[in-house]
């Protein structure tokens, strides 16, 4: 109850206007990649799943939208320097797909 008591009209709708699933629009979204963690305690993760959920159904682009759930992961990546860089990894060639940025050999 940190943010109020949604229970309460005041704050049921004030809260509803920061929702980001209660947001989405039927309108054109640029890249997006969203990423979880399975044993996040602070976002579980069927809200972001929701979140991309919504977005596939409203959005009217042929943009990236990816939704990464890491296993192992809690709220900000999986511990560990090497899984750390694999996971920047990911991120990085997310962003340069949505650049058009190729690689050939």
């Amino acid at each position: 109850q940190e943010w109020g008591d949604p229970r309460e009209e005041e704050y049921y709708y004030y809260m509803k206007s920061y929702s980001p699933v209660d947001n989405v629009k039927a309108q054109e979204y640029p890249h997006i990649l969203v990423t979880a963690g399975l044993n996040d305690p602070c976002v579980m993760y069927s809200e972001p799943a929701k979140f991309v959920a919504k977005l596939r159904e409203l959005k009217r682009d042929d943009n990236l939208l990816l939704f990464k759930c890491e296993v192992g992961a809690g709220h900000n990546s999986k511990s560990g320097r090497f899984e750390k860089l694999r996971e920047d990894a990911f991120s990085y060639t997310c962003l340069l797909k949505a650049l058009g940025m190729t690689y050939t050999a």
